[in-house]
Formats: structure tokens, sequence, C-alpha cells
């Protein structure tokens, strides 16, 4: 059985440039700042009070969409009588006109067709209320337990709901889908004789804006899903019924971006210490981090390093082999780890060290 040690744990003290903003007010019944990549919760007002949210359940119907047809965008739809007529804003889908996926996503989301929700709900999976259920299923995955939907466009009754918390891991979702991502950073386009522009404001209000999803009826108010990205950290910001929603996010993202910076925890390639190794020249084997890890801390926050590691270990070894985890927390909680693998080669016999590493050394060609 392999003995394996949990070396050094130490803190790392973060003292950050940028002073502590106070956080905002809003106007929003219930708001959420998150981090985008690593779901830290940054800001938060009532946040699991479920409301109904309007337009913003594009996301959903778009991400649902996109999955169910494996980013098959080029894909011809015959829009059918009963997807059209649909109440509200509208891409005015004639019964018969045949139009690509893509023109429908690009028309639900920049534009906010209802019945671009429509229809490509009922493409998708045959019927409106089928999709609907993956709709409520996806939901379920992302853990949105404060979520129901009724429809694909947000035009619902009584039983259609999002939290802000729900939306803004809906949000998560649809950044980390690259069609998503592109279509709604898209300020404006014009596909298949239809020029569409983005509803979201803050593509030109707000510098580094990523674009999301605008929302409104009487009785849900103004929603806004929408995200930014500064310096390689995203953010997304959620407000529902909130009567100041362009002011709100400006505000939580600049609270966002200077009170939770990215910090790397761990660099890629980073040397990680040592173990020691029998069977070779060497006494010992570097290891290095795999993956960067990076955090949103604010001054003061302290963070844990945990390294586990082999008490020693047998040549021969190989370079990227897993050779243990380094792990990171802070307030108890693990925020971030990467696998520590090895930097190089190693024979196992002393003659047969990998050339590079025999270089290294400046042992020439010789054989020990």
């Amino acid at each position: 059985m392999q003995v394996r040690l949990v070396l050094v744990t130490f803190l790392l003290s973060l003292t950050l440039v940028c002073p502590v903003a106070a956080a905002p007010a809003t106007s929003a019944a219930s708001a959420v700042l998150m981090d985008g990549d690593t779901g830290r919760i940054l800001y938060a007002q009532d946040e699991n009070t479920p409301r109904p949210m309007a337009s913003t359940t594009k996301l959903m119907t778009a991400l649902v969409a996109v999955e169910s047809l494996g980013g098959d965008l080029a894909r011809p739809v015959k829009i059918q009588p009963e997807w059209t007529g649909i109440e509200g804003t509208s891409l005015y889908l004639r019964p018969g006109e045949i139009l690509q996926v893509e023109t429908l996503l690009y028309g639900l989301l920049l534009h906010s067709g209802n019945d671009a929700a429509v229809a490509l709900a009922g493409y998708c999976a045959g019927d409106v209320a089928t999709f609907v259920e993956w709709m409520n299923q996806r939901a379920a995955d992302l853990g949105m337990t404060n979520t129901h939907f009724s429809d694909p466009n947000g035009l619902g009754d009584a039983g259609h709901y999002a939290s802000a918390l729900d939306m803004a891991k809906l949000g998560r979702a649809c950044l980390h889908n690259e069609t998503i991502a592109r279509i709604v950073a898209t300020k404006s386009i014009t596909l298949e004789g239809r020029a569409l522009t983005n509803h979201n404001k803050l593509l030109w209000q707000y510098d580094g804006c990523t674009g999301m999803k605008t929302g409104y009826t009487r009785q849900a108010g103004r929603t806004l899903v929408s995200s930014a990205r500064r310096e390689g950290q995203n953010l997304i910001c959620v407000t529902l019924n909130d009567r100041d929603d362009w002011a709100d996010h400006k505000a939580l993202f600049d609270y966002g971006f200077s009170t939770y910076p990215r910090r790397v925890l761990a660099q890629a390639g980073e040397a990680a210490g040592q173990v020691p190794v029998t069977g070779s020249l060497l006494h010992s084997a570097p290891v290095e981090v795999r993956d960067t890890v990076a955090y949103p801390l604010a001054e003061g926050e302290n963070v844990t390093v945990e390294k586990d590691l082999p008490a020693q270990m047998e040549t021969p070894l190989k370079q990227g082999d897993i050779a243990g985890t380094i792990r990171f927390f802070c307030g108890g909680q693990e925020i971030g780890r990467s696998y520590l693998v090895w930097s190089y080669d190693i024979q196992r016999e002393a003659g047969r060290i990998a050339p590079s590493l025999r270089d290294l050394l400046g042992l020439g060609g010789h054989n020990a």
C-alpha cells in the first residue's frame, strides 16, 4: 500500500490594491451577482423567492434547443400554423416559410420573438408541452430548486416562475455554452432577410458586457439577466422586478469587479514541491500544478492550501502523470483544486535518465 503525506498546510494572505466598496442598493425585488467561473455568490438580495421572470425564460428555451439539436444550427425549420400569431414581441413568422434554427435562435435571444420560442419548442420536441417538460428537467439538472416553467417564452401563468439565484445558475450554464454565449453577445445581425437588434442596452452602455437577456410583462415587471467580463473574470447579474435595471446592473458589476477580483491561486506549470524517489540518480522528483486555479476574493480573505503527495515513489515516472493533488480552502470550504503532476520523465536505471534531464544536470553523454 502506497503511503501518502498531506503536506504543508499554510495561509495565503491576499492583500488587494483596490479598496472594498460598499454593496450597492438596488430597486429590484430580487437580485444576485454571481462569479460565472466558480459560481460564488458575490451579492444577494431576496435571492430564493420565486417570481415571474418574463422573457428571460428564453435563455432556458435556447439552452434546451441547442443541446437537443447537438449544436446543429443549419437545420431548416418549416413554420407550422400553430407556431404563428403569438401575442407580444414577434418575428411575424408565416406558416410554410422555412428558416434555419440559427435564425430562430437569434430572433429568440436578440429580438425576443415569442413565436420563435414556440417554433423552436415545437420543432425540437414535436410539441410545446413536451419541450416544456424538457425545460423543467434541465432546470432540475442545474439545481434550480425554486423554478417552474409552463411555456417557452415567459408569457406564462402563476405556475411560471424562478428565483434570482436560479436564473443566475441558468445564466452561468448559458455563458458556458459557446453557441448561446456568442448569440447573446451579438449587437445586431441580419439573417435570412430579417434585421435583428439586441434589446440588451448594456452591450452599448457597459464596457465588457457580454450579453444575456431582457424581459418584461406587466406581472413580472422589468427582468434582466446580464453578463460582463473584465481581466479574465466573468460575472453574471440577475434582477427581477426592477424598474431601474440598467443602472443597477452597472453598479453591481462595478461592485463585483472591484471588491471580488479574480485571484490566481496556482498557475499551470508552477512548481509545487518534490517527492523522494528510489532507483534513480536523483533523490527526488519535482511536481507541478496541472491546471490554473483562480477564485474571486475580497481583501482580507485568507486561503488555506493543502497538498497531498506520496511519501516516496519508485521510478520510472512519466511526465504529466498524476502525482497528487493541491486544494484550496477559504472559510472552511474548498474553493478550488488541481492535480499535481510529474514535471518530467525519470527512468528507473541511473544511466537512463531522460535526455532532457541529463542535459539539465550537465551529465552530457555519460552513463553513470
